[in-house]
C-alpha cells in the first residue's frame, strides 16, 4: 500500500532538534502528526520543496506575555513571523485570570504599568465583559475561539492574590486562610491544564497606582506554599520565577525541592544588576546547583536589553524610590514633578553618583529616539546634546518631555550589550533561552524576533554557535524545560510542527512603529527574513512572510494543557 501525506517536504537540510547532526531527508505528515522522518516515500495531497534549506522543528518561546493580546489577536502576532510555533504565557504572575469583574480595572492597570501596555488597548481588547473569570473559564475560552499557534499558560500570582485579597494584595502579606484559598485556585488550574506556577519579586515590577505588584508583598512562605501544590497535584509543571530581595538562589532551590518540578527564573543577564555577582559568577552558581541535582535554570537572551520610554511611563526608572511620587501621579502631577527644580536635581544627583555602575553605564548610553517636530534630535546621545546645551541630562530629559507633552521617546540600554559575557551564558548547558517578552512592554522594545536574530547573529555573523545547536536551543531544551511534552523534535508520532528557513539568509529586520493595537495603540514589531514556511499541527500557516490561512477562520494551533494537547 502507497503511503499518503496531507503534506510532504522533499529536499530539505533536517535538524532533529536534540542537536543531532543536519541530514538530507524528506518530512511527512498526516492528521497533524509527523509520520516519517528521513524517508517519506508516497505521494502526498500537498508537497513543499524546501531547495535545500533548513527543516527544523517549530521554535519554542518559553517567556511570552500574550495573555491580554490572545483574547483580541488569535494569530499572536509577530511571534508566528519568526518561526515560533509554541508559546508560553502567564510569566512573572502576570496571567489576566483569575480576574473578578469588581478587579478588571486594577488588573489592567497593572498591566499598564508593570508591562507597558496602554489602558487603551487593553480595555479596547479585553472588552467590557470579558468572557472569563476563573482560571478554567480562560483557557475554555482560548480553546473554543482557537488560536494560530501553541499555547501554554501559567497561573499567575500576582492575579491570584488579587482574586483573593483585592486591594489588600498590594500591601500586606496574606493570611493563612487566603493562603488556602489561593491554594485551592492553584489546584484548580493546574487540574485544569495549567502549565505551572509564576511569581515575580523584581523591584522593577511596579503596577496600580505605583505600588509594587501584588506577589512583591507575599512572603516567602505563602510562595513556597503554593508552589507545593504542583507536587500535590502530581501533574508535573513548571515553577517561573523573576527574581528579587527575598527571591533568589536559595529560594529557587527550596521551591525544587518542595514541588518536584524545575524552576527557570527570570533573567541572567550580562551587566545588569538585578541579582549578586557578575553574570559569570550567577553562571558558576547555577552550574554547581544543577551539578548537584537540583532542577534551577536561569533564562537567558542573544539580543541586548534596549527599553525606549516616554515620560509618560518611565519604566526604567521606576524601581528607583525617588519615582514612585511619579508612578502615582497622573498625566499632568507627572508634569509637575519633570518642571520642579528640585527633583530634577535630585534625580540627577541619584544617576550620576548613587546608583549601580551597570545602570549609570546604561543611563550614559542614553539615545534620543523621537522628539516629535524636532526630527533633528533623532539618534542623537542625551549626554552629548546635554552638554552642547549645558544642561544636565537630566534637564534635557525632562525638558524633552515637557515641550512634548511627555511624547518625546527615548531609548536605554539596560543589559546584554558586552557580547564576550553574553556569548559565555548562551554556550552554557544549563541555561535556556527565554526572556522574548513577546505581547509584553509593546511600545518600548521588541524582542519577539529573538529566534531569527539567534540564527543571524550568533550562528552566521560571529559563527559562535552551529546551527543545530542552535535549532535545539529554541526547539527541545525550551521545551523540555517546561514540560512541553509532544513538540520541538522531528520524530515520528509527535506534532506536525515545522519551520523551514534558508540558513544563509534567516534574520530579524529593524524595529518599526505600527498602530495596530486596538484603540490604535503603536507597538514596535521587526519582520522576519529566510523564513520560508512556517507549519502548525500540520497545516501550512504561513509561507514567505504571508499568512496562509483565514485569520477570522478555523485556526491550526492547540492549547498545551498540562503540557500536551488533548
Amino acid at each position: 500500500m502507497t503511503n499518503h501525506y496531507d503534506l510532504k517536504i522533499t529536499n530539505g537540510v533536517i535538524a532533529d532538534g536534540l542537536g543531532g547532526p543536519l541530514f538530507n531527508g524528506e518530512i511527512g505528515i498526516r492528521d497533524g502528526f509527523l509520520v516519517a522522518v528521513g524517508d517519506a516515500p508516497g505521494d502526498a495531497t500537498e508537497t513543499i520543496d524546501a531547495g535545500g534549506h533548513i527543516v527544523a522543528p517549530g521554535f519554542v518561546d518559553i517567556h511570552t506575555h500574550y495573555d491580554a493580546q490572545i483574547m483580541w489577536d488569535r494569530m499572536l502576532t509577530i511571534s508566528p513571523w519568526h518561526g515560533v510555533t509554541t508559546v508560553v504565557m502567564g510569566n512573572c504572575g502576570f496571567s489576566v485570570a483569575p480576574t473578578r469583574p469588581a478587579h478588571r480595572d486594577m488588573m489592567i492597570r497593572t498591566l499598564e504599568n508593570v508591562e507597558g501596555m496602554t489602558v487603551t488597548a487593553l480595555q479596547e481588547g479585553l472588552g467590557e465583559e470579558w468572557p472569563f473569570e476563573t482560571f478554567p473559564e480562560y483557557l475554555d475560552v482560548i480553546e473554543s475561539r482557537g488560536i494560530a499557534i501553541n499555547v501554554g499558560a501559567m497561573i499567575g500570582h500576582t492575579a491570584l492574590r488579587t482574586y483573593v485579597m483585592g486591594e489588600d494584595a498590594t500591601e500586606r502579606e496574606a493570611t493563612v486562610d487566603e493562603i488556602g484559598q489561593m491554594r485551592a485556585l492553584v489546584d484548580e488550574a493546574m487540574k485544569a491544564g495549567a502549565l505551572g506556577f509564576a511569581t515575580s519579586k523584581a523591584v522593577t515590577h511596579v503596577g496600580y497606582q505605583g505600588k509594587p505588584v501584588p506577589s512583591r508583598a507575599a512572603s516567602f512562605d505563602e510562595i513556597r506554599s503554593l508552589a507545593s501544590v504542583l507536587r500535590d497535584v502530581g501533574r508535573g509543571g513548571v515553577i517561573q520565577a523573576t527574581v528579587g530581595p527575598t527571591l533568589s538562589y536559595e529560594e529557587f532551590t527550596e521551591l525544587n525541592e518542595i514541588s518536584g518540578c524545575p524552576v527557570t527564573w527570570t533573567a541572567l543577564l550580562a551587566g545588569a544588576a538585578i541579582n549578586e555577582g557578575t553574570a559569570s559568577e550567577q553562571l558558576r552558581r547555577s552550574e554547581a546547583l544543577i551539578a548537584s541535582g537540583h532542577q534551577v535554570i536561569p533564562q537567558v537572551t542573544p539580543r541586548p536589553l534596549n527599553f525606549e520610554y516616554q515620560l509618560a511611563s518611565p519604566f526604567v526608572f521606576e524601581a528607583m524610590r525617588m519615582f514612585r511620587p511619579v508612578s502615582e501621579a497622573d498625566h499632568e502631577g507627572k508634569k509637575r514633578l519633570y518642571a520642579d527644580p528640585e527633583f530634577r536635581q535630585k534625580v540627577w544627583e541619584k544617576l550620576d553618583r548613587r546608583v549601580p555602575e551597570t545602570f549609570k553605564n546604561g543611563f550614559r548610553g542614553t539615545v534620543i529616539s523621537e522628539v516629535p517636530g524636532q526630527p533633528e534630535l533623532g539618534e542623537r546621545n542625551l549626554f552629548e546634546l546635554a552638554a552642547e546645551r549645558g544642561l544636565t541630562p537630566v534637564e534635557l530629559l525632562f525638558d524633552l518631555g515637557l515641550e512634548t507633552d511627555l511624547q518625546a521617546r527615548f531609548r536605554m540600554p539596560v543589559a546584554n550589550h558586552e557580547e564576550d559575557e553574553v556569548e559565555e551564558l548562551l554556550l552554557s548547558k544549563d541555561t535556556v533561552l527565554g526572556l522574548s517578552d513577546a505581547g509584553a512592554h509593546a511600545s518600548q522594545l521588541c524582542d519577539a524576533c529573538l529566534t531569527t536574530y539567534l540564527f543571524r547573529r550568533w550562528v552566521r555573523e560571529k559563527k559562535v554557535i552551529p546551527l543545530e545547536e542552535a535549532v535545539r536551543m529554541v526547539t527541545s531544551r525550551p521545551a523540555d524545560v517546561f514540560g512541553i511534552q509532544d513538540r520541538g523534535r522531528l520524530q515520528i508520532g509527535l506534532a506536525g510542527d515545522v519551520v523551514i528557513f534558508n540558513p544563509d539568509t534567516i534574520g530579524d529586520e529593524p524595529l518599526q512603529r505600527v498602530w495596530d493595537f486596538p484603540g490604535g495603540a503603536d507597538r514596535l514589531v521587526s519582520g522576519a527574513v529566510g523564513i520560508d514556511a512556517v507549519i502548525v499541527n500540520g497545516t501550512i500557516l504561513r509561507r514567505h512572510n504571508a499568512d496562509c490561512v483565514d485569520v477570522d477562520g478555523p485556526l491550526p494551533g492547540r492549547l498545551l494543557r498540562n503540557g500536551r494537547a488533548h
